[in-house]
């Protein structure tokens, strides 16, 4: 059987991504497989080793690219509080993209997944505490220079953010308008701000 090149591999995960994304594990079948990635199941299985493998590299890539998008978004700002903000509010445009879902496949894959696809469910696990740890690094850097209050525990603040996230993007897969995410995004990023420690803001 022919090895598949790296640039195939990459393009087959993509479209397998997008539509465990859009369909979640269970309702992937091979035959959906087959036919997104245009690859016999023989040329799957060579290439992945099963659908849970292919599902976990799907989930890993999906993970690294948003942590790509944070990470861009964080370094364009001097503040840490003003990326976070930044991000939020980025997030309120979700309905504008042309998405699979406008959920966290993440999130979406830890609801999901029982106890026959545990270590699927443990990589998803896995990969939402490495977003919580970033959002947690932020605080922490937030407080080393002054724009957080030294009785503020960044943990406990990263762990917010993220529920928040959550369930920003849950309420974005309801049939809503998108001027309601961007305004709740809008609230939240406010939120955020109003955390900045009391010299900082004089200062500012």
């Amino acid at each position: 059987m022919a090895r598949v090149s790296i640039h195939n591999r990459q393009d087959s995960l993509e479209r397998a991504l997008h539509l465990f994304w859009q369909k979640g594990f269970h309702a992937t079948s091979l035959k959906d497989l087959e036919k997104a990635l245009d690859m016999r199941p023989g040329s799957i299985y060579a290439t992945f080793g099963s659908k849970d493998g292919l599902f976990r590299e799907a989930l890993e890539r999906y993970a690294r690219l948003g942590l790509a998008e944070l990470d861009r978004t964080f370094q364009a700002y001097d503040s840490p509080l003003a990326g976070l903000a930044a991000y939020l509010r980025g997030l309120g445009g979700i309905c504008d993209k042309e998405l699979p879902s406008r959920a966290c496949m993440l999130v979406k894959s830890l609801l999901e997944l029982g106890e026959r696809e545990q270590i699927a469910r443990d990589k998803a696990e896995e990969l939402l505490a490495g977003m919580e740890a970033r959002f947690v690094d932020r605080f922490i850097a937030a407080k080393r220079v002054g724009e957080l209050d030294s009785g503020l525990d960044p943990v406990r603040l990263g762990r917010r953010l993220q529920a928040e996230i959550m369930g920003l993007r849950a309420f974005a897969q309801r049939d809503v308008d998108s001027a309601a995410v961007h305004a709740l995004a809008e609230d939240m990023a406010q939120s955020l701000e109003a955390l900045r420690a009391e010299e900082v803001t004089e200062v500012v």
